[in-house]
Formats: C-alpha cells, structure tokens, sequence
C-alpha cells in the first residue's frame, strides 16, 4: 500500500514540517518513504511544497504527479494542486485562509479552519499540526503514536511548544475521526 501527498502553502506555515514529520514517522515503521521540498527564494511568505510517499514497497521516484492526497494550508496551493489529485483522492482544506470549497466531486474533501482550532489549542503557530493530524486521521498512513513521538522530538528544545503542538496534532485527528465515522464534524463539534 502507498500513501502519497502534496503539502502545500506559504512559507512560514510549516508545511515542509508536516512532510518531514510524515516522512520520519514512516520511516520508523519500517516503511518505504520519500521526502521532496520545493520552495521559492524568499521562504517565509512565498509558496513552499513537499512531496511524500510512504509505501510498503520501493518508491519509484519522488515526483508525484497525481497525488492520492493534498494537504493546502493557503488558496494558491489550492488552485495549484488540486486538479492534480488522483480520483477517489483526499483533499485537505484549511478553511481559516481558503475561501471556497473543493470544487471536484470525484475527491474526499476535508475542510476544517485549522488556523482557528490551533489558536483553541493554544497557538495560531500549529495550524500546521492540526492539519498532519487531520491527514493521519483520514489516511492512518502513519500511526498517531509516531507523529506524536516526533513532535515530541521536534520540539525537544522548546519545552513550552510540545504540548501545545501535541494538542493540536490530537484536535485535528479528532476531527478526521468524526469524518470519517459517517458524518461530516463541524469545528464546533470538535473541542480544543
């Protein structure tokens, strides 16, 4: 089985965190895993990307170019990608800064404000988090325990953001969870 995604928003938002944490938490399964950032000069504020691939089985190469699933922080990487995404595929939507839906009826969309459920767990700074959980929550393409054990690692220097960030990784597996069991969660459903 392989799970593939594009990540994708500005830069500053961490998104190329939410693909490296993917990528790790494979690799410490024993999985087959590929981590591809691109980013433009100005890094924080420009448009930033990865591609990830977790597989069972030897991954062919790094570039994606019909991804099984989208994680799109801003509405550029929305326009962007979307088009992009295999049918019967998952899209990720962070509705705190894209204002307009999936337009696709062939995909699974998951629209949650990621920004604003991160400020309930304690800081606008991990609405990067809500959304990797989000996806382990729909994909389970990693299991929960190992992205939080990197998170724990990832921010092993800065005590006070562990928790903060664990917090917001759980309250957006949560809100996946609800999807997934049938019906669809509004953020109001799912408490910080």
């Amino acid at each position: 089985m392989q799970n593939d995604l594009i990540c994708a928003g500005f830069g500053g938002q961490g998104v190329l965190l939410i693909g490296k944490i993917l990528a790790y938490a494979g690799m410490h399964e024993g999985k087959e895993v590929v981590w591809f950032p691109s980013y433009g000069p100005e890094m924080r504020g420009g448009t930033a990307n990865c591609s990830v691939v977790i597989s069972d089985r030897a991954v062919g190469s790094p570039i994606i170019a019909q991804p099984r699933g989208l994680i799109a922080m801003n509405l550029p990487s929305l326009d962007l990608f979307e088009p992009k995404v295999k049918p019967g595929g998952l899209i990720i939507v962070n509705t705190s800064l894209i204002n307009r839906s999936v337009q696709r009826t062939d995909v699974i969309a998951l629209e949650l404000p990621c920004n604003e459920m991160a400020m309930a767990a304690g800081t606008h700074r991990a609405a990067n988090m809500v959304a990797l959980g989000a996806y382990v929550g729909m994909t389970e393409a990693v299991q929960l325990a190992e992205a939080e054990q990197l998170v724990r690692d990832t921010f092993a220097q800065k005590p006070k953001l562990v928790d903060v960030n664990l917090k917001a990784l759980h309250v957006g597996h949560e809100f996946a969870l609800a999807h997934r069991g049938g019906h669809k969660a509004s953020a109001q459903e799912v408490r910080a």
